[in-house]
């Protein structure tokens, strides 16, 4: 286990400002984007950089939590970049995973503030990451400030997972009723039995009922419309292009 300032050595400030947030709030985003830990980061990451950051980030989740038998799956837009084509989506600048409130518990017991380090093949130098748990983990009714129960940090340059958890609703008399304390609802059958795939090329789990339960989040239209965020899907090629390098294709060809 690591204490915080052995963990933070490559800047000299912080970019957070903790007393604009909520007394009560444990997690603390930057000054400079939401999306980002100041403690870690100091910029945003430009479009060509992002996505290979995004993707370490949760292949290295997933391979932890993997190798040391913490069940999670993966939720909202990290979900939809797994419907599309099992990649992050280029506009993403966020990941969102979910775990059972049996997982937390192991993970708050055995593995906060624990580092990971990993050489991926794609990365020049050895990255490390740090998984952090919310000390409020343990109350189970929706509060908008501690959502967060853990994070999967980066860092050198902030960019993070969020954890949160899927726990019984104890406000319905259904024992299936479950809920997050982010106020999302599901039923048990919505999520188990859990079905088994790979997210950049790493095993990984998604809720069973996903079509449903992302149609509720973000509309019909999400799961069908090839055309979002400035990208256009590509179905053969099953990648999301850039609008400005589709439009300097066609420009090509209208010179030729």
């Amino acid at each position: 286990m690591a204490d915080f300032e052995s963990v933070r050595t490559r800047l000299d400030v912080s970019y957070v400002n903790p007393e604009e947030d909520h007394p009560y709030k444990y997690f603390h985003e930057s000054t400079f984007h939401p999306h980002y830990d100041g403690r870690f980061g100091d910029r945003i990451l430009r479009y060509d950089e992002q996505q290979a950051h995004l993707k370490a980030l949760i292949q290295t989740y997933l391979s932890t939590m993997n190798s040391i038998g913490a069940e999670t799956w993966l939720m909202h837009g990290t979900l939809l970049g797994w419907y599309w084509n099992r990649r992050v989506m280029p506009w993403d600048s966020d990941l969102d995973v979910m775990v059972s409130e049996k997982s937390l518990h192991f993970l708050a017991s055995y593995h906060n503030m624990t580092m990971y380090r990993f050489k991926l093949p794609a990365q020049k130098k050895t990255r490390t990451y740090l998984l952090e748990i919310n000390p409020n983990y343990r109350e189970d009714e929706v509060d908008d400030e501690n959502r967060i129960d853990a994070r999967w940090i980066d860092t050198e340059i902030g960019l993070f997972i969020d954890i949160t958890t899927l726990r019984r609703d104890r406000a319905s008399d259904d024992e299936e009723a479950m809920m997050v304390k982010d106020k999302h609802h599901y039923m048990l059958e919505d999520i188990y039995p859990l079905r088994e795939s790979t997210f950049e090329d790493i095993p990984v789990w998604v809720p069973y009922a996903y079509p449903d339960i992302l149609s509720e989040e973000y509309g019909h239209e999400a799961l069908s419309g090839t055309n979002y965020e400035h990208h256009r899907y590509d179905g053969e090629k099953q990648t999301w292009i850039p609008q400005k390098i589709l439009t300097s294709k066609f420009d090509d060809e209208d010179d030729g």
